[in-house]
């Protein structure tokens, strides 16, 4: 059992979950929790960390899928002092992953999709948010996620937390060109679509059941005029009030279950 929060394999931890420059220059990432760590793929996971109470906690109870698991991948267990020390939560659950990152291409994105439905995310920068997008991308039947360099990191704690687990199932990559990105969509029949303020119809009156993307900018800023500038439709939300704008996963979420409204109904 680790006991000292100046272990090395517990300073690894802790750097991991505060500096994105070492996760991705190991390729891993941390996840925490008993829901994330049942559905990380074993073969991702390289470290799988416990504390001392978790460990009374699941004798006690006999859970068989958590013990199975355990098992299987096998596990550290640190003290309760050690665990606080690795956490990026104020109240953690007691378990702890270092997994793999994922690797995907956008060849392999657009050949895995039947009629393909991407997101395509422009220097979007709240962690939470790109997270909620990604488990909405995943509800809607999202088949990848698209993003620009400058958007927050996927693998940030904040971030994973925010996919419930999505993570593990929703195909994701970044782009250094965003634009030539579009273009390479664009040459493949995927009808590009921008929720812009220029808008002129209504996000609910286009056609989705074809192949589609849909840009989503900055959270304060919006798309910027170049990457807009790629897109075969602009489209808006209409909005009673004095808004001009909503929250980048809420309307992205709106966006996504009208196309897969669409699609479920023919």
């Amino acid at each position: 059992m680790i006991t000292s929060v100046t272990n090395q394999r517990v300073k690894r931890v802790v750097q991991l979950n505060k500096k994105p420059a070492q996760r991705k220059k190991e390729s891993v990432f941390i996840v925490e929790g008993t829901k994330m760590f049942l559905e990380a793929p074993e073969r991702d996971l390289e470290e799988v960390y416990i504390s001392e109470d978790f460990l009374g906690k699941i004798g006690e109870t006999g859970v068989a899928e958590i013990q199975g698991k355990l098992g299987r991948c096998g596990y550290e267990v640190v003290s309760g002092e050690v665990f606080a020390k690795m956490s990026d939560t104020q109240s953690p659950q007691g378990i702890l992953c270092v997994a793999r990152q994922m690797q995907y291409s956008l060849e392999e994105m657009t050949e895995r999709a039947g009629t393909p439905l991407f997101l395509i995310l422009e220097n979007l920068q709240d962690p939470g948010n790109l997270g909620t997008i990604m488990r909405t991308g995943e509800g809607a039947g999202v088949n990848g996620v698209i993003m620009s360099n400058n958007t927050a990191d996927i693998y940030n704690p904040k971030a994973i937390r925010a996919t419930m687990g999505s993570i593990y199932r929703v195909p994701f990559l970044y782009t250094p060109d965003i634009s030539g990105t579009v273009g390479w969509l664009r040459g493949k029949g995927i009808g590009i679509y921008a929720a812009h303020l220029k808008g002129k119809k209504c996000y609910d009156e286009c056609d989705y059941r074809k192949p589609a993307a849909f840009l989503i900018g900055n959270e304060g800023n919006g798309l910027t005029e170049e990457t807009a500038g790629m897109a075969d439709y602009y489209i808006h939300i209409p909005m009673a009030g004095k808004l001009e704008s909503l929250n980048a996963a809420v309307a992205t979420a709106l966006l996504v279950y009208e196309a897969a409204g669409q699609r479920r109904r023919g």
